[in-house]
């Protein structure tokens, strides 16, 4: 019996493909390796994409609305491609393989842009009216920037849930680490995107974009190393089967048994006998009484046996149902961090936008670029993390007696009121800014002296929301997801990211469509200091109000999930 408790109970395995030994894999001294990696890998990305807007502009030769809805565009494609990865990982390939595949076209695309801006023909001809790219030049530079939204697509979903799978979730000391760990994973990503935001910034604007693109082209390749230098001390978790095929077989039984009675009592729905399930890497989950259509697909009919065989077509498990319940619960939660995602998106867009028109001085000779600023949302982070985990944590666990203090819906929905206050935040910062333009007449002034550090309020209530629902919601995807389905719901949370990108695109199109009628110059025009950037905050405050508002009956409608059994 001791040498049950010498394993990881959860399924997990060594490298090798033996049981994993609790003492010589998993825990912290394993997630240093996966948090060094992420930390470099974020740097890599930040790196290139928060100046993104400015280099569109400045080399690719685009205006305001082009290049902010060619940010936002690919921006929504990098956390939509890791639904491909999440499921290449939980169906056949595992997280760690996935990870490492995905990280080599990663750092091809890296490589590829560094050389658009570097290499003597790839790189567009500048002079001192600007710069002139062919058509072939961009198609090259949008090649290797969607060569990376479908690298970082593999790592995205999968290295948050690797990192947690370190942490066996049936041992409670294990398990209360695991929760740390989110937090201290979100503290490494914005460690990464501090240097990013200010140094490498600085770099592209000031010393060139081949040394901007090719600094963080070097950090992928040390964070894979990194990644790699941990493999003998990782646990693996054994991918368990396509869940797509899963979801559509309860479906599909559903449907042909529409017509059959669920029984009152649960016990007569279909599980298997054994203490374990009969999905690898899954625990049994316990029947829950909403969502009851889908329990009709674990009824037993007359013509479910053939030839003493059953057809998972026919008639399914109860745990195979409530995994697709606990999907269908979490798509409301889901849906209401689409707004959320869209008021962060503002930092490398509309942000920058703003501080591009205010003066950027700090001292006579040093100048900080407007993408520079988003370090103070990452310096809020960094400083709310730990304050959070140390001290707001153990509050909030004095009053409410819960084990993480807040459960994870109230922690992401204190995150959606700061976001709100944000919004209203940089809105009142651009009235005051239109009225120092009018009062003045600084409306062709490229710069009007006004500190850009005006911004940095807006940053900051930015960066303290994202503790709360990002890491919220990383922690309530993997927590709530089936023990089968964990990249792919940690995919499905990445999406909101990519859908609020998508969402800002559109709202900029109308918009710019409709202020622009009749000859208007419009709320975002080229010259924004002729524009209304103030009335788009409004309008994303009033939405995420409105968002928050639909949050609040969300939460009280949520079931979590019960789990029972072993793993399978």
């Amino acid at each position: 019996m001791a040498e049950d408790y010498m394993y990881a109970r959860d399924g997990t395995v060594d490298s090798h493909n033996n049981p994993a030994h609790k003492n010589k894999t998993g825990k912290w001294k394993a997630c240093r390796f996966i948090l060094g990696n992420e930390c470099c890998e974020r740097l890599a990305y930040y790196g290139m994409s928060t100046n993104l807007v400015n280099y569109l502009q400045i080399r690719l030769n685009q205006g305001n609305v082009t290049a902010s809805n060619n940010v936002t565009n690919w921006s929504g494609t990098c956390y939509i491609t890791p639904l491909i990865g999440a499921f290449l990982a939980d169906a056949y390939f595992g997280r760690y393989w996935i990870i490492a595949i995905f990280s080599i076209v990663y750092c091809v695309g890296m490589t590829l842009l560094t050389m658009t801006a570097s290499v003597e023909g790839l790189n567009p001809s500048c002079d001192e009216n600007g710069c002139d790219p062919t058509k072939s030049q961009v198609v090259v530079c949008f090649l290797a920037l969607y060569l990376i939204a479908l690298g970082t697509g593999g790592i995205k979903p999968c290295v948050s849930s690797f990192g947690a799978d370190q942490f066996d979730a049936n041992d409670e000391a294990e398990r209360k680490k695991k929760s740390s760990f989110f937090n201290w994973f979100y503290l490494s990503i914005n460690v990464g995107a501090l240097v990013a935001s200010s140094v490498l910034v600085w770099i592209q604007m000031n010393v060139g974009w081949g040394w901007g693109f090719g600094i963080p082209a070097v950090a992928m390749v040390i964070a894979v190393g990194s990644f790699f230098s941990g493999s003998r001390l990782y646990r693996f978790q054994k991918p368990g089967g396509s869940p797509i095929t899963r979801i559509f077989q309860v479906l599909v039984a559903s449907m042909r048994k529409s017509h059959v009675k669920v029984p009152d009592d649960k016990t007569l729905l279909y599980e298997t006998t054994d203490a374990e399930s009969n999905i690898k890497g899954s625990c049994k989950l316990e029947h829950s009484k909403t969502l009851r259509f889908f329990d009709k697909a674990a009824v037993e009919v007359e013509g479910d046996h053939v030839h003493g065989l059953i057809s998972p077509w026919k008639l399914c498990t109860v745990t195979q149902v409530e995994e697709l319940k606990s999907i269908v619960r979490l798509l409301p939660v889901w849906a209401s961090g689409i707004i959320f995602s869209t008021v962060y998106s503002q930092m490398s867009t509309m942000f920058v936008l703003q501080g591009n028109t205010l003066d950027q001085h700090m001292g006579p000779n040093f100048k900080i670029p407007s993408a520079s600023l988003s370090l103070f949302d990452t310096l809020s982070v960094i400083f709310w993390t730990p304050v959070y985990d140390r001290i707001i944590l153990r509050i909030a666990r004095k009053y409410t007696g819960h084990e993480r203090g807040f459960t994870q819906l109230q922690r992401m929905g204190i995150g959606l009121v700061l976001s709100t206050i944000a919004m209203i935040v940089a809105g009142i910062l651009e009235v005051i800014r239109l009225n120092y333009v009018r009062r003045h007449n600084y409306y062709d002034l490229e710069y009007i002296p006004m500190s850009i550090f005006w911004q940095v309020p807006q940053y900051f209530l930015v960066g303290c929301a994202e503790v709360f629902t990002f890491i919220g919601q990383l922690e309530f995807f993997y927590d709530q997801a089936p023990d089968a389905m964990r990249s792919l719901c940690s995919a499905l949370s990445l999406t909101t990211v990519a859908l609020g990108n998508y969402l800002c695109t559109l709202l900029v199109t109308i918009v710019n469509n409709v202020t622009t009628r009749n000859g208007n110059l419009g709320w975002i025009p080229d010259n924004m200091n002729r524009g209304h950037l103030d009335y788009f905050y409004w309008l994303l405050a009033i939405l995420s109000l409105l968002n928050f508002l639909v949050y609040l009956w969300i939460s009280k409608w949520y079931t979590y999930k019960k789990v029972t059994g072993r793993l399978g």
